[in-house]
């Protein structure tokens, strides 16, 4: 499939002998955002883990646009292009707000331009611009977890993963965050966004999949999901 940007074929995942995700397969295709849901323990966050090379699959393959990138390590995989927003934020806590997007900065593959600099990073974050030089433990929950996405960003990624970015924020910091995602969606990158909260990925995504114990069981473009009168209920207990 010429046109996905990232393509995960038939994984089988394991975490010792717990076998966590089950023939899974979903591809985001250029240019889109893929909204991947799930209750907790469904294995969201294991597909981003296999993603970008945290996790090896026992079957199955995961290929960035046409290279196969199975197996190989994190730094090949975000040589590739490929950069994670973890959960929880994970900055570096000890850094100060620029030396966490300095550490992370990469040119991009095949001599493309840079989008992202300190300047154009700056221009999307201007609370990180008044924030530079502090620590990145003094920052607010918001604001750390603008800092995750900036940090990304720096590498210059073809595909960014973004796993719970809402999570723990308050909801004018929410609405700031996926101000942000939108912006970036419409500068043409391509983008998987694990949410719990089902009503902001509908807001945003083109695709939508829900896994349900390490299985897909719903796929397809998020609007005709909507059109459809898709149960969530069923799916991620939202009631």
């Amino acid at each position: 499939m010429t046109d996905a940007a990232l393509a995960l074929d038939e994984i089988d995942a394991f975490y010792g002998d717990s076998h966590v995700l089950h023939r899974v397969s979903f591809h985001l295709g250029a240019g889109r955002l893929l909204g991947l849901l799930g209750r907790n323990g469904s294995g969201k966050s294991t597909s981003m883990n296999v993603a970008v090379g945290l996790l090896t699959p026992r079957h199955g393959g995961v290929r960035v646009y046409d290279t196969d990138v199975t197996g190989r390590a994190p730094e090949t995989i975000a040589a590739h292009g490929v950069a994670l927003v973890p959960q929880g934020r994970r900055v570096f806590r000890s850094l100060t707000v620029q030396e966490n997007l300095e550490v992370a900065a990469r040119r991009p593959r095949g001599g493309l331009p840079r989008l992202w600099t300190l300047d154009s990073v700056y221009t999307v974050f201007p609370r990180l611009r008044e924030r530079r030089q502090q620590l990145a433990a003094s920052l607010s929950g918001g604001e750390q977890q603008m800092l995750a996405i900036a940090r990304a960003l720096m590498s210059n990624p073809r595909v960014l993963l973004m796993d719970e970015p809402s999570e723990g924020l308050a909801p004018q910091i929410v609405a700031e965050v996926m101000a942000t995602i939108r912006r970036l969606k419409a500068q043409g990158l391509s983008i998987v966004l694990v949410e719990q909260n089902a009503k902001l990925v509908f807001d945003v995504a083109d695709d939508i999949v829900i896994l349900n114990s390490g299985r897909v069981v719903v796929a397809g473009e998020a609007a005709r999901l909507k059109g459809d009168g898709l149960d969530l209920r069923q799916h991620l207990g939202i009631y």
